[in-house]
């Protein structure tokens, strides 16, 4: 399986740093001065009810949107200034299906390499590694729309790690999976982290999820972050055994399940069509 890249292009600061990011669509402010700073090396998760600005902060992040003011890097490079060595150091993994049915997982594989410009002579070496480390071994010459969610899923893992990148997005991982292939794709990113010091991001509803994976987490509500740290730190700050949804309830002003209503159903479903 590929390895982290170890050249982060900064001066060992963290592996994501936000300064007062901010993103407007006319007169509606989707992410309102973030400050965000993200250790190498862990698995972080950025909460939140739809609409509080996650995947507008994941955009940015990846350089696929442009901030409207502010500062952000990845790895230790500016996301606007030197955004195409940002993307050489960042896999990601969107909440839709990614990979295509029509090809097998190899040539799903062949074709990242293509994407992200990796050199001929490494490609088979690195294709093999990344199936082996996801099980698929023996589904690599298989096309892909004959695997399950959860196979789909570790696929677009294999994809997003092809280049060996230091820091790993990915927008609500296992959604639509049942709970085997939920806990395999735990299993491969607490892997990745240990073994390859990959630094991850990701968002979630599912509240197991960021309490099982997440080293730390932030909530964010109305495009700001609200609050920071370790799951077990703020769980004790709110109340004696109190849970994560707790903890959202209490800092976001309502719970997963209100914040979680047509718009999650749709996507859902919309992913659970895709993944079979």
């Amino acid at each position: 399986m590929p390895r982290a890249d170890a050249e982060h292009g900064g001066d060992g600061g963290p592996a994501i740093h936000a300064a007062g990011l901010t993103r407007r669509f006319g007169t509606y402010v989707a992410v309102d001065r973030l400050d965000l700073s993200v250790r190498k090396g862990v698995v972080f998760g950025l909460l939140g009810p739809n609409g509080a600005g996650k995947s507008t902060t994941i955009k940015m992040l990846t350089t696929l949107l442009p901030p409207t003011s502010g500062r952000a890097s990845v790895a230790g490079y500016d996301v606007v200034a030197r955004a195409r060595s940002a993307r050489r150091h960042i896999g990601y993994v969107p909440q839709m299906l990614s990979a295509d049915g029509a090809l097998t997982g190899r040539e799903n594989l062949r074709l990242s390499a293509a994407l992200y410009g990796m050199a001929p002579e490494l490609v088979a070496g690195r294709i093999d590694e990344a199936l082996a480390f996801m099980g698929l071994v023996e589904f690599g010459g298989k096309l892909v729309r004959t695997y399950s969610g959860g196979m789909i899923r570790r696929l677009e893992l294999a994809q997003a790690m092809l280049h060996q990148p230091a820091v790993l997005f990915l927008d609500e991982p296992t959604i639509g999976l049942d709970p085997m292939a939920r806990h395999s794709v735990w299993e491969r990113l607490v892997d990745l982290r240990g073994r390859f010091g990959v630094t991850i991001l990701l968002t979630t509803h599912d509240m197991e999820e960021a309490d099982a994976l997440c080293d730390e987490l932030a909530i964010m509500h109305g495009g700001r972050v609200v609050v920071f740290g370790e799951p077990g730190a703020l769980k004790a700050a709110v109340a004696p055994g109190a849970t994560l949804d707790d903890v959202f309830e209490h800092y976001a002003g309502g719970t997963l399940k209100e914040a979680a209503r047509f718009s999650d159903i749709r996507r859902t479903r919309a992913t659970l069509g895709r993944l079979g």
